[in-house]
């Protein structure tokens, strides 16, 4: 993603909201399309990585079959946020309508055989021939992953470090409320987020790029890019990596990571949600969170604790067992988390607030994408109740309706 206005103006901490949004293209038996390049070269003549509309961008990914969304600037009003990129999803469903496809979105397509996932092969091409080089893109935590990414400005060093490290603190807990994958191949997965456990794994021959996905904390900016950046860059070299890979930013695969191109830290461990207000409402809970965290003294909780719970989240979701000082369960420490947020929260950000509720409440997207899919079982069988349930899924995006 490239917000050219992060470069150009320097935002407060906190102040602006830039997400990045991944949906699947894919038609009503849930197959998915590899026809972004043809869907770019229908609307503008020719292929490329990505089209500008008015207040969003429209572009590929790694897989033909996944877009990006994303608005042509940075947003400070949730409001604002949701008008723009639900107008983004009902105008390009238009458009896809004309295929004979729909936007799917969550954190998995649930069907979707890797055997028949196609890679992009035009403009920038050889970034993903160089990761296949090294890892073999032909599993689920390339092909077959949809984030929801967040990007929050910072003003300087000193606010950004700290930002990052509060982050730290709250990244194993975000999952229970943002996990959105409980299915691959066509059946239930052994996680919750199993968005999340492929994405750990996708690097492995080389652990120093993604690490405990919970990053450690840093005191500086020079800390971070000997510690990280350097130390993957090293090991990529290590490997005969090609030169467009190694000493990259955005290689680092950690839940959170710092983007300095455009002065933002970028929020990578939340599964896509099924529709914009979910995202906007996950967006209102963290940075209302951080605001309030940002006040308050910094205490790092012990990493080892902060990764042994954030594995039991990744598999067990809302209901894991945790050792957060707060609570003994992920729901309890995330209705301390709301908590905060909800104290710290501009009117417009509390106005989103309840949907965080009612997640913790009733359950996170996989939960109850599960809880539905075993409800059909009774009466189908576990293609059809799939098919159905995501078939829903579909329009909620296409409605901007909750999944509750």
């Amino acid at each position: 993603m490239d917000y050219r206005s992060y470069r150009s103006k320097k935002y407060k901490t906190l102040e602006m909201l830039g997400p990045e949004h991944e949906f699947s293209i894919v038609d009503d038996d849930l197959k998915p399309l590899p026809i972004v390049d043809l869907i770019i070269k229908k609307l503008c003549g020719r292929i490329k990585n990505s089209i500008n509309f008015s207040g969003f961008v429209f572009g590929k990914e790694l897989q033909k079959h996944v877009v990006e969304f994303k608005g042509t600037t940075p947003f400070q009003s949730p409001l604002c946020f949701e008008e723009t990129l639900y107008t983004a999803i009902l105008q390009i469903s238009d458009i896809l309508d004309r295929f004979g496809a729909y936007l799917l979105g969550t954190g998995m397509h649930p069907t979707l055989s890797l055997a028949e996932a196609k890679v992009w092969d035009h403009q920038g091409r050889h970034i993903y021939n160089a990761l296949n080089q090294i890892f073999n893109l032909r599993q689920h935590g390339w092909l077959n992953i949809q984030s929801f990414q967040l990007n929050i400005s910072y003003f300087n060093e000193k606010e950004a470090v700290k930002l990052y490290n509060h982050l730290i603190n709250v990244l194993p807990y975000l999952p229970a409320i943002s996990a959105a994958s409980p299915i691959y191949d066509s059946v239930f997965g052994k996680f919750v987020d199993n968005r999340l456990h492929f994405y750990g794994i996708n690097q492995a021959k080389i652990p120093s790029i993604a690490g405990d996905i919970i990053p450690q904390p840093i005191d500086s900016f020079t800390m971070y890019k000997q510690k990280t950046i350097l130390k993957y860059s090293l090991d990529l070299v290590k490997v005969n990596a090609p030169a467009c890979i190694v000493n990259k930013e955005w290689i680092n695969s950690r839940g959170v990571i710092f983007r300095f191109d455009r002065r933002a830290i970028e929020i990578r461990i939340m599964d896509e949600q099924e529709c914009i207000k979910a995202d906007v409402a996950l967006s209102c809970f963290i940075r209302a969170l951080l605001r309030g965290l940002f006040q308050s003294e910094e205490i790092n909780l012990p990493h080892d604790l902060l990764v042994k719970d954030f594995y039991a989240i990744k598999k067990n979701g809302l209901n894991a067992k945790v050792n957060h000082p707060q609570s003994s369960t992920a729901r309890g420490v995330c209705r301390y988390l709301l908590k905060i947020a909800y104290e710290h929260a501009s009117p417009e950000e509390r106005s989103y607030l309840w949907v965080i509720k009612k997640r913790i409440d009733y359950g996170n997207l996989s939960e109850i994408i599960t809880k539905h899919v075993r409800k059909r079982l009774q009466k189908t069988n576990l293609t059809e109740a799939i098919l159905s349930v995501y078939l829903e899924l579909i329009a909620k995006l296409r409605n901007n309706d909750l999944f509750i």
